[in-house]
This record gives C-alpha cells, sequence and structure tokens, in this order.
C-alpha cells in the first residue's frame, strides 16, 4: 500500500491525479465501452494489450473513480523508480505495485507481489503480453504469469480490455502526443476453470483479441 503522506503531499498526489486525468482525456477523447462486464464495485484484473507507455494511464481514466480508488497497476520498477517525480508519480498518486525487471528477485516473486495485492483488497491492470508491442501482430504471446496468478487467487475474475489508438498518439521515441481518438473495450470476465497453463492462457488470450475491432 502506499505509504502515509502529510496533508500538502496527499493534495498534491490529488491535484496530479486530476491533471493527469484531465490531459488524458483532451488529447484522446477517450471512452469507454463495457462489453458482458459492467463498470460496478468488485475485485478484478484487468489485463489488457500493451503498445504504449501510457496503456494503463488510458484504463485508469476511464474506470468510473469509485473504482479507480483501489484499482492498483502493475508496472516496472525499473522505470518508475527512476527519479524523483516517477516515484511521487507511481507510489501516490497510482499506488503502482512495483516489480523487479532486472532478474535480481525470484521469478516467483512478482506473483507473490500481485496476490498479496489482491488479499489487501485491491483489484490490477496487468500486461500479459510483458512488453510493449512494437510488432505488426495484435497481440504477442503471453507471458506465463497471467496463469501462475490465476492458480494462486483462482476467485478472482480477469477482465480483458482491449485500448484501441494509443499506440498511434504516443509512438515509440515521440516526446509530443499527437491527438488521437481513443476508446477502451472491457470484455465478459474470464476464470481458471480447471484449465491447464496452456489452455487458459489460450483462451484468455482469444478473450482479449476478440475485443479488437477498429474504432467505429
Amino acid at each position: 500500500m502506499t505509504t502515509e503522506l502529510s496533508l500538502p503531499m496527499r493534495i498534491v498526489a490529488r491535484l496530479a491525479a486530476h491533471g493527469i486525468e484531465f490531459f488524458a482525456r483532451l488529447i484522446t477523447a477517450v471512452r469507454a465501452e463495457w462489453i458482458g462486464v459492467e463498470p460496478i464495485p468488485g475485485q478484478r484484473v484487468y489485463y489488457a494489450n500493451h503498445a504504449s507507455n501510457g496503456d494503463f494511464v488510458l484504463i485508469w481514466a476511464v474506470l468510473p473513480r469509485r473504482l479507480r480508488k483501489s484499482v492498483r497497476p502493475v508496472a516496472g520498477a525499473d522505470y518508475w523508480m527512476g527519479s524523483g517525480l516517477k516515484r511521487f508519480v507511481g507510489r501516490h498518486v497510482f499506488n503502482a505495485v512495483l516489480i523487479d525487471r532486472t532478474g535480481g528477485a525470484p521469478r516467483e516473486a512478482a506473483v507473490e507481489q500481485m496476490a498479496e495485492a489482491l488479499d489487501q483488497g485491491a483489484s490490477l491492470i496487468i500486461f500479459p503480453e510483458g512488453t510493449r508491442n512494437l510488432t505488426e501482430e495484435k497481440l504477442l504471446p503471453f507471458k506465463t504469469g497471467l496463469y501462475h496468478l490465476a492458480h494462486a487467487r483462482p476467485e478472482t475474475a480477469f477482465v480483458p480490455v482491449w485500448i484501441e489508438n494509443l499506440n498511434r498518439v504516443m509512438p515509440k521515441g515521440e516526446i509530443v502526443p499527437v491527438p488521437l481518438l481513443c476508446k477502451v473495450t472491457f470484455g465478459s470476465p474470464q476464470h481458471l476453470d480447471g484449465d491447464d497453463k496452456e489452455t487458459f492462457l489460450g483462451r484468455t488470450r482469444n478473450a482479449l483479441l476478440e475485443l479488437s475491432a477498429p474504432l467505429s
């Protein structure tokens, strides 16, 4: 969980959150579409395609604020601990679950961190491709972490989320965003139902691909 902040710093964090949401909506005019699932309270793991550094921001921005308070993005500690500003935003604006991607921690540590966050009542935003997709393929193969998390907490609902167009708003290497319409589509929840690893990863990946229709 986030460490306790002084009142002035809590105010700064709150203002930063509002500013990030305003900017994301200004640049993308993002709209959310809920298919087979409703934006109601309940613990979930939102798993999404990953093509831009701003992906989790857009998901976070379109969630109703009553849900957003309990949602924690899972992100790389190497990036979000890179400067004082990033640390503040990662820890105190987004309350991110920061994962060691340098190989210094045991492979099981990331799943344990995510499971602990679920045990504390949080929902999560994760990217099962494991890295940004810079290829022509719609979706990279899923890493096994999604399955291991589902196996550790089988009661959890895994909600597929397709982010449309954000990779064109912030192409790799660009600093200035290009204003374009974006859409975030939430699909039907998936559960581990006695599946083996390959079956579960294939089923959840297909559920995400089914949401990838172009903007209408």
